[in-house]
């Protein structure tokens, strides 16, 4: 017992005479505070705290509102249709690609299409495509079938675009947890009689369940927090993240959108525990290790058949979707005339400061991406190497952005820096800069980042740093020269991931976007709410063009320089 009390008091002796970690960690905890911890502090302190002193007036205004008790009924039954939904179609896709063996490779290609596409485009490119092939004027309805009053707007134009948007992020959890059951679990089952869809039913579901009910909650977090996809094509069917956003650029009432996004926060975060630290600990629990052998495929024509097929309509619906948008872009007027043309590029550039706006975007997200990736390299070298007392709340508050939706998020920084107690001081003036972007951007990805940090961190051996530490390198040096080199992939990974998810964000800086700055997202959103349909599908095409050469480069880059081939051959 004593040995171990001696060998905390030589670790906290070691914490406490390097200046340089204790000196980012008090810069991280400062961050973490000021950025994430406060803007929500000031939320709850908006919707409880008036003139009148500590009351619950705003949210019984609020609550009394019909508008707001309609939009949250309708956000939790796209909710829970768009988690249901996307958790069976991932589960359906990770399947065939698992377990049953695909006569070509095209249906290889086609899911890695389909996994990668949500990632590189912005969030609401489905909405466009499905007012364009299915609205009023869209090819489909209009052209096919003949239909001339169809809408797509509403309950289920959301829930579609959603889960269209979200079932490929099931798809790729999924598919993780699949190749992890141990397949001769399932063979011993089916040596017992058992048909392929008793043992689907009786091993494989009950082991995958946990997984299938992260995918769940983590789709369900995404969807009531969408704000693009319903100002889109919600119509007059309200949700809570659009409510919002009205409440306080429609109707001024700050107060009121305070407590409504309280509420919207209270509903994700506690999905979010429950996902975090039950489900995923859980699903964690049942399937731990690797599969010990190799999985005989499935060969049977008359279940290889029907899901391929299935899988591959889907597949290619997903595709033909996100194809639309380049073609509203080359057309004359979508609708009425589909001859080809390029003026709407022209427009863009020419008369809507297109240049402007992707300069701005570029920018801020160029500036954001690699601050994030370091950051995130940073939090999870100390979640996963060190040991001190603030680790817990450093790892928590940096996962936290990520059950705080995007309207919440910027409603917060409206209320904690435009007035509250920054109104003077070091960061007197950050509200309407384009820092405050900046600062948002990296806030959002930070979750992902560090996520993908602490998984490759884990893998490293300690002994490689504390040789390096031995010969009296300090904790920056052995970061930047041994370990950082050693995660180089995850970095560069993290790097292009956060500038990605900068120039396709949407719904935080919607709220907190001045004139001084153009950004594409809102320059596409606010075309698409016009019906210019053209302008708005030739900013997307461009900017799908930018994010989607990102991640091409990225993929360069890791296989000429990462660490994989290195690793491999020792």
């Amino acid at each position: 017992m004593s040995g171990k009390r001696q060998s905390a008091e030589l670790d906290r002796r070691k914490f406490w005479a390097d200046p340089i970690m204790v000196t980012t960690i008090a810069v991280l905890i400062v961050f973490l505070t000021v950025f994430i911890l406060y803007p929500l502090a000031i939320l709850l302190v908006d919707s409880f705290i008036t003139e009148e002193g500590l009351t619950l007036s705003v949210f019984r205004r609020v609550l009394a509102m019909s508008n707001f008790r309609r939009a949250i009924t309708n956000t939790l039954k796209v909710g829970f249709l768009t988690g249901i939904a996307s958790a069976l179609i991932g589960l359906l896709f990770a399947y065939v690609e698992v377990y049953v063996k695909l006569r070509t490779k095209f249906m290889g290609g086609l899911f890695r299409v389909v996994s990668m596409l949500p990632v590189v485009s912005p969030p609401f490119v489905l909405s466009l495509s499905m007012i364009m092939l299915f609205g009023k004027a869209g090819i489909v309805t209009r052209y096919l079938l003949h239909i001339y009053d169809n809408s797509v707007y509403g309950f289920w134009g959301i829930a579609i675009v959603q889960t269209l948007t979200f079932f490929p992020v099931c798809y790729m959890m999924l598919r993780g947890l699949l190749k992890n059951i141990d397949p001769s679990l399932e063979e011993a089952a089916r040596d017992m009689g058992a048909s392929r869809f008793r043992v689907f039913l009786t091993v494989t579901l009950p082991l995958v369940l946990p997984g299938l009910g992260n995918a769940f909650l983590v789709t369900f977090i995404e969807s009531i927090a969408d704000f693009a996809n319903p100002m889109i094509i919600g119509g007059s069917y309200d949700t809570l993240a659009t409510t919002i956003y009205l409440q306080i650029t429609g109707a001024y009432d700050k107060e009121g959108a305070s407590a409504m996004a309280v509420v919207l926060l209270m509903i994700t975060l506690l999905m979010f525990i429950v996902q975090k630290y039950y489900l995923e600990r859980k699903s964690t629990a049942t399937l731990s290790g690797k599969a010990s052998r190799e999985r005989m495929l499935i060969t049977d024509r008359s279940v290889t058949r029907p899901l391929s097929i299935l899988c591959s309509l889907l597949a290619i619906f997903v595709i033909l979707m996100y194809i639309c948008v380049p073609f509203g872009a080359l057309f004359k007027t979508w609708g009425y005339d589909f001859h080809l043309t390029t003026k709407w590029f022209v427009q863009v550039f020419k008369r809507y400061k297109g240049f402007k706006a992707f300069k701005d975007s570029f920018v801020l997200s160029l500036i954001a991406s690699p601050i994030t990736a370091l950051l995130s390299m940073i939090i999870s070298y100390l979640v996963v190497k060190k040991s001190f007392k603030a680790k817990g709340f450093i790892e928590a508050v940096s996962m936290l952005a990520m059950a705080v939706p995007g309207t919440v998020l910027g409603i917060g920084y409206i209320r904690g820096f435009s007035a509250g107690i920054f109104r003077t001081g070091i960061l007197q003036g950050i509200y309407g800069t384009g820092a405050i972007l900046v600062i948002v951007f990296i806030v959002r990805s930070l979750p992902t980042g560090t996520r993908s940090g602490i998984s490759a961190l884990r893998q490293i051996d300690k002994s490689i740093e504390e040789s390096a530490y031995d010969m009296g390198a300090n904790s920056f040096h052995v970061f930047m020269t041994v370990t950082l080199p050693l995660i180089k992939d995850s970095f560069l990974s993290g790097l292009v991931t956060a500038f990605v998810r900068s120039i396709t964000a949407i719904s935080a800086i919607i709220l907190l976007v001045t004139p001084q700055f153009l950004l594409i997202t809102v320059q596409i959103n606010e075309f698409a709410e016009k019906g210019a349909y053209g302008i708005a599908c030739a900013f997307a095409t461009i900017l799908i063009l930018i994010t989607y050469g990102s991640v091409v480069l990225m993929n360069w880059v890791i296989k000429h320089f990462g660490t994989s081939r290195a690793t491999g051959a020792a």
